[in-house]
């Protein structure tokens, strides 16, 4: 352990995790290697995402710290942020093109997507976003094989607010804000509103099915308000399919 380190708090998912420096620090994974070469990857195609910075004599993953807000902290987002957004997503998921995708059969996704053709981050949400003078999404470890769909179901679905207590009129307003900026052609367009559904279901299930087995650290999330709150957003999300399709037509 080094003297200067700050433990940093906020995620639900990752074990200790502490910043030196500029740097941030948590344990190795076994998909650690193939996160950093994914980072190098977007960074060559000119997408700002923390600096990989290898392995440290602790045998911890280490990447460049950066500075700023939580996004989250910042909600809701105005309709040029949320096309700044959308406009990142899309940077990302077209330089992750030239991302090699070890075989989909090797990771052991969280959520996986039918049919995987592409590297994602699989978690570009607000509370993975940081706002200062520079906007980068942070935590990668999530990253793997996954889709354009299902990757920019779930952005728009969390940058959007798309969540029970939400008037619907301002909530779609902000998901076409995201998806403009994507731009995204129309056979997204029109697959998104039920793949919205269809994955915020599937963040709910996998926190109920974690409490009922004891897979942690989903299993203490479930109980501790993620789950009331993933299991409304999902049925608010499907309830009001209707007004995500004429927003996003």
């Amino acid at each position: 352990m080094l003297e200067d380190e700050q433990e940093l708090t906020g995620g639900n998912a990752s074990a200790r995790v502490v910043r030196v420096g500029q740097t941030v620090r948590k344990p190795w994974l076994e998909i650690s290697s193939a996160v950093q070469s994914y980072l190098g990857a977007l960074r060559s195609s000119g997408v700002d995402v923390p600096q990989p910075l290898g392995r440290d004599a602790d045998d911890r993953h280490v990447v460049e710290y950066i500075e700023g807000v939580l996004a989250l902290d910042q909600m809701p987002l105005g309709q040029d942020d949320l096309l700044r957004v959308g406009r990142m997503i899309r940077h990302i998921h077209d330089a992750s093109e030239v991302a090699v995708i070890p075989h989909p059969d090797d990771w052991n996704m969280l959520l996986p997507a039918e049919n995987p053709n592409l590297m994602c981050h699989n978690d570009l949400a607000p509370w993975n976003l940081i706002i200062g003078d520079r906007w980068v999404f942070i935590d990668w470890d999530g990253a793997g094989p996954s889709t354009r769909l299902w990757d920019l179901a779930y952005a728009a679905q969390s940058f959007g607010q798309l969540c029970d207590g939400q008037p619907v009129e301002n909530a779609a307003l902000r998901l076409r804000a995201v998806v403009d900026g994507y731009e995204a052609d129309g056979a997204l367009r029109k697959a998104l509103p039920a793949v919205m559904a269809k994955r915020t279901a599937a963040m709910f299930n996998l926190l109920e099915s974690s409490n009922q087995t004891g897979f942690q650290p989903w299993a203490d999330m479930c109980v501790n308000g993620h789950g009331e709150h993933w299991r409304a957003a999902a049925q608010y999300v499907a309830r009001h399919q209707a007004a995500w399709e004429q927003a996003l037509a």
